[in-house]
């Protein structure tokens, strides 16, 4: 059956449902999110318990999914604030997220 994967083994069937929800969907944005805002934090040579500000340049999808989870990813990567701006600063860099451009900057609070 289409959007189902099955297997068997030893009389036991697992089924998976394999259809994305716009829950999942906008779920894996912001974990890719956070997984390249907590690279760029390693990257910038920042240490693990440093605060910092997220400066970001994003459209479609991405741009929805950062302003509906904003605390979720500000909480995520320690964060005290994120900003939505066209001049980015500091630590920059370009990111694919679901086939769109996204453009993250990172500093120290």
């Amino acid at each position: 059956m289409q959007g189902f994967v099955s297997a068997s083994d030893n009389g036991v069937t697992v089924v998976l449902d394999t259809n994305i929800t716009n829950e999942l969907f906008e779920e894996g944005i912001e974990r890719e999110i956070v997984s390249k805002i907590q690279t760029m934090r390693k990257e910038a040579g920042f240490e693990v318990t440093d605060r910092i500000v997220i400066y970001y340049n994003a459209e479609g999808n991405a741009k929805a999914v950062i302003a509906k989870n904003a605390d979720k990813i500000k909480e995520g990567v320690l964060a005290d604030n994120i900003v939505e701006t066209e001049n980015l600063c500091c630590y920059i860099k370009e990111w694919d997220i679901a086939g769109e451009k996204v453009n993250i900057g990172v500093e120290k609070a």
